[in-house]
């Protein structure tokens, strides 16, 4: 199939990156975003997230003409839907924003038209986007009631990149694809193939949405042995960082290293969504979550203590006068992305709990999200080393491991990421 004109639904840190490779071949990209904000900054070359070499690819492909943002979707001859899937109440799938894609861009599809869910699903989230599509389009056919003769064809690909790395990733990682008939997986691996130079696997649909999922819970269970462990060896006074650097000594050993939790729109979500599937099943995925999801509460837990500890030693002060800096609020080290990020759950906690001062440092944004944006400060490094009695590293960003020991010989430390306790 010839794909002149692809549509990406939402310029996130998946989306826009996905749009911008596709547009560096030299096809026309319309981006879609409900955000004002984001399409503006596309539209003249800059981007609102940090990813490196993003912005240069960005402002070469909308200088060119291959690369437009809009708030509203236009005709297309292949949709990419590449919007959240958060979950809610008791950790139940969200699929309000795959609904709302889905119904923006029905008035606009034509016979002939592929449209791909990349979006972490759970499994069946593309059978009920083809059904939102079919009941917004009565005079299309869809593959759930015309299989091989649909008029528009249906697939799931999830993306599977590491932030930080994700334009190299896009290119070079393999990817599943799953079809909801053999001519769908074909339509959408040639539209991958106009960048991807790993393997695009063809499978069924329901094993590609289940792909992704596995991946993730996989990743969270070896998370989730280290996190434990990490309490484990704090309750025997045994080093968690030596341990597991002796431990991996083994051949057959590959330990990972523990942390405040886990975070990400990923991992710390998508092994929920087998959980709420199969719930009699899943019961060491639901425990590996039950585990990760618990660290941030140890780590609070550990900072109330570091604040007695100060308190025991300067007898003549309050809890009061005891200023807390926590150092990093990304998910993970060396990226500006906040969601799910356990340091920023740990922040909120302590800000709730602790009388005194906090502290917020993350050197990768620019202002405080929402939750956090009027209870605590946004600080320089240097500024919140210099006021601090208690630092709590959260996020081992490069900036944080260059702070020499001597800086914090006064403070107390709760070290999450062994940086200085290693």
């Amino acid at each position: 199939m010839s794909f002149q004109t692809i549509s990406v639904i939402g310029l996130g840190y998946i989306g826009l990156p996905t749009a911008a490779v596709f547009a560096s071949r030299k096809r026309h990209v319309i981006g879609v975003d409900l955000n004002r904000i984001a399409v503006d900054t596309i539209n003249r070359g800059e981007i609102n997230i940090i990813e490196p070499d993003l912005e240069m690819v960005v402002h070469a492909v909308v200088t060119e003409g291959f690369l437009r943002a809009t708030t509203i979707p236009e005709p297309a001859d292949a949709f990419l839907i590449a919007v959240p899937t958060p979950f809610k109440g008791d950790h139940e799938p969200d699929l309000s924003y795959i609904e709302a894609a889905s119904k923006s861009i029905a008035p606009v599809l034509k016979k002939g038209d592929l449209v791909v869910l990349e979006s972490t699903s759970p499994v069946g989230a593309t059978e009920q986007m083809a059904a939102w599509l079919a009941e917004a389009r009565p005079d299309l056919t869809f593959p759930q009631t015309h299989g091989e003769d649909s008029d528009i064809r249906v697939a799931y690909c999830p993306e599977r990149v590491l932030p930080g790395h994700v334009l190299r990733e896009l290119v070079q990682n393999d990817r599943v694809i799953g079809g909801m008939t053999a001519k769908c997986s074909a339509a959408a691996a040639s539209l991958y193939e106009l960048f991807v130079e790993g393997e695009c696997v063809i499978t069924d649909f329901r094993t590609a949405e289940m792909c992704k999922l596995t991946e993730n819970s996989f990743r969270d269970l070896n998370i989730a042995f280290a996190n434990e462990l990490s309490m484990i060896c704090d309750r025997l006074d045994i080093n968690v960082w030596e341990l597991i650097r002796l431990a991996n000594r083994h051949p057959r050993v590959n330990i990972l290293q523990p942390g405040p939790g886990v975070g990400g729109h990923c991992i710390a979500v998508d092994p929920w969504f087998i959980v709420s599937k199969t719930p009699e099943e899943a019961r060491l995925i639901r425990t590996a979550r039950e585990v990760n999801d618990s660290k941030p509460q140890w780590v609070v837990d550990k900072v109330r203590m570091a604040v007695a500890e100060f308190l025991q030693a300067n007898p003549e002060k309050s809890a009061r006068d005891v200023t807390i800096a926590c150092l990093g609020l990304a998910f993970k080290p060396n990226i500006d992305d906040l969601r799910e990020s356990p340091a920023v759950a740990i922040t909120q906690q302590i800000v709730a709990t602790h009388p005194g001062k906090v502290l917020a440092v993350e050197p990768n944004i620019w202002a405080l999200p929402p939750k956090l944006a009027g209870k605590l400060r946004l600080t320089g490094i240097g500024a919140a080393l210099d006021k601090a009695d208690v630092v709590v590293l959260l996020v081992d960003h490069k900036e944080f491991k260059a702070i020499p020991a001597t800086i914090l010989e006064r403070c107390r430390t709760v070290d999450t990421r062994g940086v200085w306790t290693a």
